[in-house]
């Protein structure tokens, strides 16, 4: 495998820029709710990622089977990320809820490795959940600073935020797990992705009216679901094939500064200068968790499950 190939880091920082574009691009769809967008987006497109995997299911049916709870445990949080992170975005705005949401995964997925496979928590990674957290706050404080009418959504759009980035960590774990056990990668993410599309099949028939109420709203729909998931996912994979994990992860850093640097230049979202260094201190937690000594042995250990990508929403 190639280390830092040109054609692979263009393609994760592709797919990093795709991602980073949602939340805009549901502002250009204000009559859909953030439930229907969420179902729509990560529900059509986890459709498409098993399609795709369609072929290699049945080699790996009795693995699948075998794993049942996990598989079914991503599933549930693939469920519930798009409906959380989507409200986020929603109620305390595309910049924090984005960022909050991205920030406070790689934290989540140290707790779940923590509490589920007694992982030791690093001095690193104190550090790294201090920033964060106090980012996150700072964050909030600030943009309830500047519109104190808008204190409640904003602090129900963080918790959200918080959620979503919870399940980002489950439905990765879970995907990690299977193939550490022995389940190829695009069986493990057409199963989770897939069962997860599903589920969202009913909440985006009672709430989606309004994405085929006219051409916009249903452009959107197509938009999120076909460029952000689909294509979006395929174009990491392919990174994956030609980066490093550890330098793809460190590329997709770009997704939370590309989502706060749209939704302030194209839907006019304002921050104050204290909000910014919220920000900072989010994308320094982050660069912390990535780059830290510990973070970085364990991702040059050779195994399957680095094939994941880690710190991506959807």
């Amino acid at each position: 495998m190639k280390r830092g190939s040109p054609t692979g880091i263009f393609a994760v920082l592709a797919a990093a820029f795709l991602w980073g574009t949602t939340g805009t691009a549901a502002t250009f769809a204000p009559s859909v709710g953030p439930l229907a967008m969420g179902a729509a987006a990560l529900g059509i497109g986890g459709i498409l990622q098993a399609a795709i995997a369609a072929p290699s299911f049945r080699r790996e049916r009795p693995a699948l089977s075998s794993q049942r709870g996990t598989v079914l445990a991503g599933a549930a949080a693939v469920l519930i990320y798009p409906l959380a992170f989507y409200s986020s975005m929603h109620l305390a705005g595309v910049a924090v809820g984005t960022v909050v949401s991205l920030g406070s995964a790689p934290i989540a997925s140290g707790l779940l490795e923590r509490v589920i496979e007694r992982r030791r928590l690093s001095g690193w990674w104190m550090l790294a959940a201090a920033l964060g957290i106090t980012g996150s706050a700072v964050l909030c404080a600030a943009k309830m600073h500047d519109a104190p009418s808008e204190t409640l959504p904003t602090v129900a759009g963080v918790i959200l935020g918080l959620v979503a980035g919870a399940t980002y960590a489950m439905y990765s774990w879970s995907a990690h797990r299977l193939m550490n056990r022995g389940v190829g990668r695009a069986a493990a993410m057409g199963a989770v992705f897939g069962l997860g599309g599903i589920a969202l099949m009913p909440v985006l028939m009672l709430t989606g009216a309004p994405l085929i109420a006219s051409a916009q709203p249903m452009m959107v729909g197509l938009y999120m679901a076909l460029v952000p998931m689909f294509l979006g996912y395929l174009l990491f994979g392919y990174g994956l094939t030609r980066v490093t994990p550890s330098g793809a992860t460190t590329l997709t850093l770009a997704e939370p500064a590309i989502a706060a640097l749209l939704a302030v230049v194209i839907v006019g979202e304002r921050l104050p200068a204290i909000g910014w260094a919220g920000l900072a201190g989010i994308c320094a937690s982050l660069l912390v968790l990535l780059l830290a000594p510990a973070t970085q042995a364990r991702a040059a250990e050779p195994s399957r499950s680095s094939e994941l990508p880690i710190g991506q929403e959807v």
